[in-house]
């Protein structure tokens, strides 16, 4: 009986439905035992056997790695629980049953604990036992896999979220006369980041100054666009750039960071000085801002020039004032607030939204917010939901009138 080769290649199941099984036996009369159990256990296999653990590494290498591997604990090359250690960094996927003597219980029990799947005692086995016990050898180590894929899985999804989680801003307000609220829900499925992107910061002088932004598409690389974006807005208001000034800068680092040419993204930047009493805006591209006043809600659409990324010529970028005098809150939103389907063939539509707000108008801060994104969340519900990244940001003061 040569070793290394199929023990009987003619058990008749059809050509790729057998089961790929590996012995490790250093004894042919043991072999031999093992493959006519096998025969009358009616498992569909295809047995390869070895004398060794070298031969099987061997067998192995050349044949591809088999699905259960009936293994003896006492061979040349190895002896004892180690084999199965030793066999496991062979064939790693494969399910092992350990052959123990009739006196080996304790062994096969320590095999278990080195990653066998089974134990059986070679005296006396028969083809039932042996067929239930491959079985279920096959059975614990898919279930093993499973295990370990999913572990995997929750701590690359862990990772993840936490990664996606610290690149969420932190608003940076010096003083408490302004509050901001904020609510980010991504369009990816199993996501915490998007290409939206908000920012809301205070400089020494008392102006706060805010930030809303969308880059087109809903991938990993946009999520990560939108970020240096962001990073980008903060740095750039820190350092003193505001204004028309500051959006082409943005478009410096869209241009130079995004993954193809035809990747744009649209923003709205905003800042209120400390007195309150005006508020400058620049828009490229985005929706405009519902501004907030003791009895009503209205929805601001300043001039504005095209998206970042998608003409050389800035030259329509400017910034538009605002009067500010009894307005107590503005919010800026990304067009996933108001783009999803609320009816047969209709979207909410920025007027939509509009009038949603206002149905809102006497909640403030992160109450106005909520109940926004929480209507709009139901209204789409039965027409699929939001599709879009959404990201809304309120900024919130004591009126100077």
């Amino acid at each position: 009986m040569p070793s290394g080769a199929p023990l009987r290649p003619d058990l008749g199941w059809a050509a790729g439905t057998s089961l790929a099984l590996l012995l490790v036996e250093d004894d042919a009369g043991d072999a031999l035992l093992v493959n006519e159990v096998l025969a009358d256990s009616g498992l569909p296999v295809d047995v390869t056997w070895c004398r060794s653990l070298a031969e099987a590494r061997t067998a192995v290498s050349d044949a591809g790695q088999p699905e259960c591997v009936l293994l003896d604990l006492h061979l040349p090359d190895t002896w004892g629980t180690t084999a199965v250690g030793r066999m496991r960094e062979v064939t790693p996927d494969a399910a092992i049953v350990v052959l123990t003597g009739l006196a080996e219980n304790e062994a096969g029990l320590t095999a278990l604990a080195e990653g066998a799947q089974d134990y059986l005692a070679k005296d006396g086995l028969d083809a039932e036992t042996l067929g239930r016990a491959i079985r279920y050898a096959l059975q614990r180590k898919q279930v093993e896999r499973h295990s370990v894929e999913l572990q995997a899985s929750r701590l690359r999804a862990a990772e993840n979220a936490r990664l996606e989680r610290g690149l969420l801003p932190t608003p940076l307000l010096r003083d408490d006369d302004c509050t901001v609220a904020t609510r980010y829900s991504p369009g990816r499925d199993h996501a915490l980041l998007g290409g939206d992107f908000y920012d809301a910061v205070q400089t020494a002088d008392g102006t706060v100054h805010a930030v809303i932004g969308d880059v087109s598409g809903h991938g990993a690389a946009e999520a990560a666009l939108g970020v240096c974006l962001r990073v980008g807005w903060r740095a750039a208001v820190l350092s003193g750039c505001v204004g028309a000034r500051q959006t082409h800068l943005l478009e410096e680092i869209l241009t130079a960071e995004r993954a193809a040419d035809y990747v744009f993204a649209t923003l709205l930047s905003l800042r209120l000085p400390p007195d309150r009493r005006h508020l400058h805006v620049v828009r490229a591209g985005h929706p405009g801002l519902l501004v907030h006043t003791r009895d009503t809600i209205e929805l601001s659409e300043p001039p504005g020039g095209p998206a970042l990324g998608l003409f050389a010529d800035r030259s329509q970028w400017t910034e538009t004032t605002l009067p500010a005098d009894g307005v107590e809150a503005v919010t800026v939103f990304t067009d996933g607030l108001f783009e999803g389907v609320v009816g047969e063939r209709r979207r909410l539509g920025e007027e939509g939204l509009l009038d949603l707000a206002r149905s809102h108008r006497r909640l403030r801060g992160k109450d106005f917010v909520d109940a926004v994104v929480e209507e709009v969340t139901a209204l789409t519900a039965p027409f699929g939901g939001l599709a879009d990244d959404l990201a809304v940001l309120d900024l919130s003061w004591e009126s100077t009138t």
